[in-house]
């Protein structure tokens, strides 16, 4: 006798795997470059059913971009329970970045920016809330770690790195290839946290620089 799962239940499953499956394209290849076809074709089912789930392109952009969100947010939540250190814990959060964009060659977010600008707007907002308060419990947790300055102007530093980092994405003073990008935000990173460290913070820095440059 077979099993006979629930109808939402099936729909759920396939609506999961076939987000899945198109943020992982979208991310390795571009949200403009990979098409329908592609995605029906690496999942194994036809358009039909593809179409069944999502009418169009865009409400699929629009669901992978919302569960690649969540799974930053997860995932960084995940890390800050660590018990890593306030320059530990930005490295390990970098790291999630590196790894995401491991193996694209252009930036899909300058695609997403071009092609779907209302979609790429809201996942900006919601990025920036996440942003601006994971950097000032990062900044307050290495003022009381001794590794920033306690003098530093919160507010302030948040603002600046904020511009930094989503500047390089904004702008088109950048190369549009990932892997570049990737090395570019570990300069901000550095840039930043040399700005705001103590003596004590430039020696975690210093460290978590060698590491990665082993890597």
């Amino acid at each position: 006798m077979f099993l006979k799962f629930p109808i939402v239940h099936l729909q759920s499953i396939m609506e999961d795997k076939i987000i899945n499956k198109a943020g992982e394209l979208f991310l390795n290849l571009g949200f403009k470059s990979v098409t329908m076809d592609d995605i029906s074709s690496e999942l194994g089912i036809s358009k039909k059913t593809l179409y069944k789930y999502f009418s169009n392109k865009v409400s699929l952009v629009n669901a992978s971009c919302s569960a690649i969100h969540e799974s930053i947010e997860q995932t960084i939540d995940f890390i800050k329970e660590k018990n890593y250190n306030s320059i530990e814990e930005e490295f390990a959060i970098k790291a999630i970045f590196k790894e995401m964009f491991k193996n694209a060659k252009d930036s899909p977010m300058h695609q997403l920016r071009k092609y779907y600008p209302e979609i790429y707007n809201d996942l900006m907002e919601r990025e920036v809330c996440i942003f601006r308060d994971c950097n000032r419990d990062n900044l307050e947790k290495g003022i009381q770690q001794g590794l920033y300055r306690a003098d530093i102007d919160l507010n302030m530093i948040t603002n600046f790195y904020f511009t930094l980092v989503f500047g390089l994405f904004e702008s088109d003073m950048y190369s549009h290839d990932m892997q570049e990008l990737v090395k570019i935000e570990y300069k901000i990173l550095e840039y930043h946290i040399r700005a705001i460290a103590t003596e004590k913070g430039i020696l975690e820095l210093e460290k978590q620089l060698e590491i990665i440059n082993q890597n």
